[in-house]
């Protein structure tokens, strides 16, 4: 557990996400950072992640969406929420919890249930519930710059309230390659699906400002999605408040290899960390979906 001291006070607190973050492994690895576990369901299996999946688990995973073995996701419930913070409570830990975007799921909602249930029976709950309006590697930069302000000796309350104001700052853009895992979450239309697939379409999306998926742009072949994306990337992009940059990608690394070089080419300053999409965001994607993560001006 870290201790950081500011102005005479000692800080400490744990920070948490949803093991549906997309995250620098490295950076990971040298942080306390800690998963709410989640379930999703291939073929007539049932995976319990307590953290990010490995690339070994992941390329199986997209291997086996590629073989068009069915996949689904669960909410996490509030119960499921007060299992892993309610030892906490008891303990006397403080701590942040930055969740899956509410415009694409519930469990922004269930988390502050749970944390409302939980302040019922225990006088000292304190427990900050941040929603991302992100996804992916955008919780993965949240998270990055949580530890950041919590190392600098931000307070608990002062490092939410950060977070919630730049949550509106990182921007998400990404690509797909097979349009039926859109007509399926009823992103696309049935006949959209099967034209676009026909004519090699690659939608363009972004998470807009309500946290929510929207298709922006559409594209004739990758070469020009990736063009697309870096376009997207450059009118948003804002170096005074970060440059860090988050390629995730669904089993495609060469791709992720090469947009990445298109981006060094552009902005040689940028720290560009690439990540394989976590199964939970992955179900409702498809294999080779492809996206850019950075902070930038507000959404």
């Amino acid at each position: 557990m870290p201790y950081y001291f500011y102005g005479g006070r000692t800080m400490s607190y744990l920070i948490f996400s949803d093991v549906s973050l997309d995250i620098d492994k490295d950076f990971a690895a040298s942080h306390d950072v800690r998963y709410v576990p989640m379930e999703y369901v291939l073929g007539d299996e049932t995976f319990y992640c307590t953290e990010p999946e490995n690339d070994e688990m992941m390329h199986d995973f997209y291997e086996k969406l590629r073989n068009k073995i069915k996949t689904q996701t669960s909410q996490i419930s509030p119960n499921h929420y007060m299992e892993i913070f309610e030892p906490l409570v008891k303990e006397g830990q403080s701590l942040i919890y930055i969740s899956l975007s509410s415009g694409l799921s519930n469990t922004y909602e269930s988390a502050l249930l749970a944390v409302q249930n939980l302040k019922e029976e225990y006088d000292n709950v304190n427990i900050e519930v941040v929603d991302s309006y992100s996804a992916t590697g955008g919780m993965g930069l949240l998270v990055e710059s949580a530890f950041a302000n919590m190392e600098a000796g931000m307070s608990l309350e002062d490092n939410a309230a950060w977070l919630r104001k730049h949550a509106a700052k990182v921007h998400l853009w990404l690509k797909v390659e097979d349009l039926m895992y859109l007509k399926r979450g009823g992103r696309v239309s049935a006949a959209t699906a099967v034209m676009g697939t026909a004519l090699n379409i690659k939608p363009i999306l972004r998470i807009n400002s309500e946290g929510k998926l929207e298709t922006i742009d559409k594209k004739r072949g990758n070469k020009m999605a990736f063009k697309g994306l870096i376009d997207k990337f450059e009118e948003a992009f804002d170096p005074s408040v970060g440059n860090i940059v988050y390629i995730c990608c669904a089993d495609c690394m060469q791709d992720a290899a090469v947009l990445k070089d298109m981006l060094l080419e552009k902005y040689p300053s940028l720290t560009v960390r690439v990540t394989m999409l976590s199964p939970i965001i992955g179900a409702h994607t498809g294999p080779d979906m492809l996206s850019i993560i950075h902070y930038g001006k507000e959404r």
